[in-house]
């Protein structure tokens, strides 16, 4: 049982696991406009994610982040990758760590999927956070599918993150082989 007193403290709320994650709790994230992530412009078909997890505050969803596997070539040679996407913190709790906490929780269960990196493609102005928060951005080139058959140059920048101690992303030209995440 809460106690009052709980309501007080600067903790903010831990993230969790959610069983599922519809437009609905993306609005009640970053409202309903038109473009909540700032990616329209760029033109692209995203895939949706398989696992969702959130932070809950006072009964509200105000953060996410979604993984998917994803298959990859670096250079030709054929891996995975955990891509993460759908990343968002509600405008008036920012600044906060809610960023920081829901990815972390994401990663934690992406290190229990296998593939030895996770990937999230973001807005320029986002590097720097995920900079702080242990990724690293390509200095390559990536390709994405996109719907037709198509394969374009990602224009947002791409960053990894290891998830295993040893490993180390490999040199070379990036290709998704899916859409986006």
């Amino acid at each position: 049982m809460e106690t009052p007193h709980t309501h007080h403290t600067t903790e903010p709320p831990s993230a969790v696991r959610l069983t599922r994650y519809t437009k609905a709790e993306q609005r009640e994230i970053l409202g309903d406009g038109e473009d909540p992530f700032g990616v329209a412009d760029a033109g692209l078909t995203w895939l949706p994610k398989e696992d969702h997890f959130g932070i809950r505050h006072e009964g509200r969803l105000v953060a996410h982040a979604g993984l998917l596997r994803l298959p990859v070539s670096v250079d030709g040679t054929a891996t995975e990758v955990v891509g993460v996407g759908g990343v968002a913190v509600a405008p008036d709790v920012r600044g906060q760590g809610l960023a920081r906490r829901v990815v972390a929780a994401a990663l934690d269960h992406a290190r229990t999927l296998g593939p030895d990196h996770a990937l999230l493609f973001c807005r320029p102005p986002l590097v720097a956070l995920y900079e702080r928060l242990g990724w690293h951005p390509l200095d390559t080139d990536v390709a994405v599918e996109q719907p037709g058959d198509s394969v374009v140059v990602m224009p947002l920048r791409t960053m990894v993150t290891p998830l295993t101690n040893s490993a180390n992303w490999p040199q070379g030209h990036v290709r998704l082989h899916s859409l986006p995440m």
